[in-house]
C-alpha cells in the first residue's frame, strides 16, 4: 500500500507540491493518517511530471523520501502544470528496488497504483502475460503487480481509441475475469499530460482513501486528487468507494460510478 497525489492546474514548483502543504507527500510517508494496513510509506518514493516542453519526466528513489539530499534543492526549481507523486509501502518486499517504484512512465502515460492484486504471482500474472504482447511486455522492468497492470492499461488504449477513462473502465474487467471477485485494490492514477483519470476502486476489501481538492495546494489554482486531503485550505471531499475521478486541462472534474 502507498500514497499517492496528483495536481492538475497552474504551473507549480515541486516545492508547493511536495514540501509545502500541510499535510504533504513528505509527511504521509511517515505520518499517514488513513493507512488501512501499513503504518509508514518508507519503501521508495517517485514523481512524474510534464515541464514545459511537454516531455513526461520522472525521478524516483528507492530510499525513503525523507533521505534524498537533492530534492530540497530541486524542489523550488521544478514547475509543470501536472504533478503525480508516489511514496510507497512495498507489498513484496523483494521488490524495494528503483525500476519497481511508481510511477511508471512509458511514452507520454504516467502511471500510480495504491493497492494490489491478490494471489498475483500465482493466478494472475501469468493470465496477464497470455493477454500481453511482446512489445508491450518488453517494456516492463520490474515485477510489480502494478507495473503488470500499467502494461495491460497500455495494450487496452488502442483498443478504446487512446480513451484513458474508457481503458481503466475495460482493465477492471479484466482483472475481475482473471482474478474473480476478491482480487485486489485498485487506487489508480494515470495522465497523459492532458487529462487525469483517478480510481477508487477494489473487489473483495475495503478500498483505500481518496480525495479530490479545489485549490487544494493553499495558494493556487488547480485541482488535487490525494490520497489524504494535503491541505487545511481548499474544498476537500472524499472519492466515493467504486468511483472514478476524471479532469480535462480547464475543465471541473467528472466523477462516476464504475
Amino acid at each position: 500500500m502507498c500514497r499517492h497525489a496528483c495536481y492538475l492546474g497552474s504551473p507549480v514548483s515541486l516545492d508547493e507540491f511536495l514540501f509545502q502543504p500541510d499535510h504533504s507527500l513528505l509527511i504521509q510517508s511517515y505520518k499517514p493518517r488513513e493507512m488501512l494496513e501499513a503504518e509508514v510509506n518508507v519503501d521508495g518514493f517517485g514523481l512524474g511530471w510534464y515541464p514545459g516542453d511537454g516531455t513526461l519526466k520522472s525521478y524516483k528513489s528507492a530510499a525513503p523520501i525523507w533521505a534524498d539530499c537533492n530534492l530540497r534543492g530541486l524542489a523550488p526549481l521544478l514547475y509543470s502544470g501536472l504533478w503525480v507523486g508516489n511514496v510507497r509501502s512495498a507489498t513484496v518486499p523483494e521488490t524495494i528496488t528503483k525500476m519497481d517504484t511508481p510511477p511508471y512512465c512509458v511514452g507520454d502515460l504516467v502511471f500510480s497504483h495504491n493497492g494490489f492484486i491478490r494471489e498475483f504471482a500465482e493466478k494472475v500474472r501469468p493470465l496477464m502475460r497470455k493477454f500481453l504482447l511482446p512489445e508491450i511486455e518488453a517494456n516492463i522492468q520490474g515485477n510489480t503487480d502494478s507495473e503488470y497492470l500499467f502494461a495491460v492499461l497500455r495494450q487496452l488504449l488502442p483498443q478504446h481509441g487512446g480513451d484513458v477513462a474508457g481503458s481503466v473502465s475495460s482493465l477492471f474487467d479484466k482483472l475481475r475475469l482473471w482474478g474473480g471477485d476478491s482480487c485486489g485494490l485498485f487506487n489508480i492514477i494515470v495522465s497523459n499530460g492532458q487529462n487525469v483519470v483517478a480510481t477508487r476502486h477494489g473487489f473483495g476489501g475495503q478500498c483505500p482513501s481518496l480525495y479530490l481538492g479545489e485549490g487544494g495546494l493553499g495558494m493556487r489554482d488547480g485541482w488535487v486528487i490525494s490520497s489524504e486531503p494535503m491541505s487545511e485550505s481548499g474544498d476537500w471531499n472524499a472519492v466515493p468507494e467504486h468511483h472514478m475521478v476524471s479532469i480535462e486541462i480547464g475543465d471541473a472534474p467528472i466523477i462516476s460510478a464504475l
